[in-house]
């Protein structure tokens, strides 16, 4: 006699599946497969993939969310079977200052293949421009201001991009107008600032040189909270994937990096200190959180420590780490890029490079490295699943044509793109746009 279970029974069981699993008992029967399909398992899939909670059921319209998250990896797979042919790249001629790089386009997530990527640098004219990555052209530029930027991120779902000058001055930027949507003068400078979209709303967080922690709302630069960190200046500041958590680092090595909850930051309570607690990992020189483990945090010491276990004394300590599950961590070390398990495994070590990695980036979903002579891209593996990181498509510097003297200061991608910003001796930067076609 057969028993069938029913829906909210079979709902709850498949919502403990991967996505290989769910797939695969779609295809039992009817029944299975219509409960399979639902929107909230794919859904839930896509949120813990990808940061996509901006997302609506109207924002997909016809489409369903397991449409959605198909759709999504197979940009992503798309981008790590490219091969150097499948790009076309652009280069800018002193056009870049060294102030901030970012997309302002993001990891778009629609369902249009005809997708753009757009990048906000900063010009040696004092402008704040926006390029077009596929065509290499400027799109948008800013009037030129009376002080150069100093500090430049953008938060992709609001079409945002805030900055930071010498004279302290904090500007909110839409790309569209010429002057900024809002202003705010800042007592001291900033050394970090992090905007975010929340279920409160969008926010800024910024940490300056006296060890203040300040909060508004977007796009009006509204001061929601002040909070005293340290007695130095915040040279870190990072918000967990999930935006629970803020943690906050000082310059000083006797300072004990500190984990703020964020609501107490973005709601504060009149009369009450925001509940914090104190990491006790001194000289940490960097930390990344955990992409898929939202509440984990890495840490790097200036001493080689790196959270939980200390790196081989032949291994020179890293400028940069990264992390994808919470049990694994990447790092260059020469040419090598290095993965680690936390308990201080030596899982597998690259070399894709002929010269040592001078330049590090890392997201959820890929990880780019760069050398003199180079660009390589990796992609984490669904799942966590051996050989975890997948060493996929490799690009010659081919640009060093036309700047012989430059070395990459910066580097970042998306799904259909990879940007480098290369720094010249004797001239201004220059962005170098690197486009997939597939």
């Amino acid at each position: 006699m057969e028993v069938r279970l029913p829906d909210l029974a079979l709902k709850r069981i498949f919502s403990f599946l991967d996505v290989f699993s769910l797939l695969q008992v779609s295809q039992v029967n009817k029944d299975w497969n219509r409960v399979a399909d639902s929107n909230y398992l794919w859904r839930a899939h896509s949120l813990q993939r990808w940061d996509c909670s901006n997302v609506t059921d109207q924002h997909l319209g016809a489409y369903t969310w397991k449409q959605f998250f198909l759709h999504q990896r197979r940009k992503e797979l798309r981008l790590s079977l490219a091969q150097p042919d499948n790009f076309t790249y652009k280069i800018t001629k002193n056009t870049a200052y060294e102030a901030g790089l970012a997309y302002f386009s993001g990891n778009s997530f629609t369902m249009d293949e005809q997708e753009k990527s757009i990048i906000c640098s900063v010009s040696p004219k004092k402008e704040l421009c926006a390029w077009d990555v596929q065509e290499g052209t400027m799109i948008w530029s800013s009037p030129v201001q009376k002080f150069q930027f100093s500090n430049l991120v953008t938060l992709p779902q609001m079409h945002l991009v805030i900055t930071e000058d010498m004279s302290k001055m904090i500007k909110v930027w839409n790309c569209q107008d010429r002057d900024p949507v809002a202003a705010f003068p800042m007592p001291e400078t900033c050394y970090c600032m992090e905007a975010h979209l929340t279920k409160d709303g969008p926010f800024l967080m910024v940490g300056d040189t006296a060890g203040d922690i300040y909060t508004f709302t977007l796009p009006e630069l509204r001061e929601v909270s002040k909070v005293t960190a340290f007695q130095c200046a915040i040279v870190l500041l990072r918000c967990s994937p999930d935006k629970k958590w803020v943690f906050a680092c000082g310059t000083y090595g006797c300072a004990f990096p500190q984990v703020f909850f964020a609501e107490d930051l973005l709601r504060p309570s009149e009369g009450s200190a925001p509940l914090s607690t104190f990491l006790p990992h001194k000289f940490c020189t960097t930390a990344c959180w955990n992409p898929k483990k939202k509440n984990r945090i890495t840490l790097m010491s200036e001493n080689g420590e790196i959270s939980h276990f200390q790196l081989a004394p032949h291994l020179k300590c890293p400028f940069w780490i990264g992390a994808s599950d919470g049990y694994l961590v990447v790092f260059p070390s020469g040419p090598y890029l290095l993965l680690f398990s936390i308990t201080g495994v030596l899982l597998r070590r690259f070399q894709d490079h002929q010269t040592p990695i001078d330049n590090f980036w890392v997201d959820a979903l890929y990880v780019l490295t760069t050398s003199e002579d180079s660009v390589h891209l990796y992609l984490w593996e669904e799942g966590g699943c051996p050989p975890y990181l997948r060493s996929c498509c490799h690009l010659d510097n081919t640009w060093r044509d036309h700047a012989p003297h430059g070395f990459i200061s910066c580097v970042m991608c998306d799904n259909t793109s990879i940007v480098l910003k290369v720094r010249n001796i004797t001239e201004s930067s220059i962005l170098v746009m690197y486009s997939f076609n597939m």
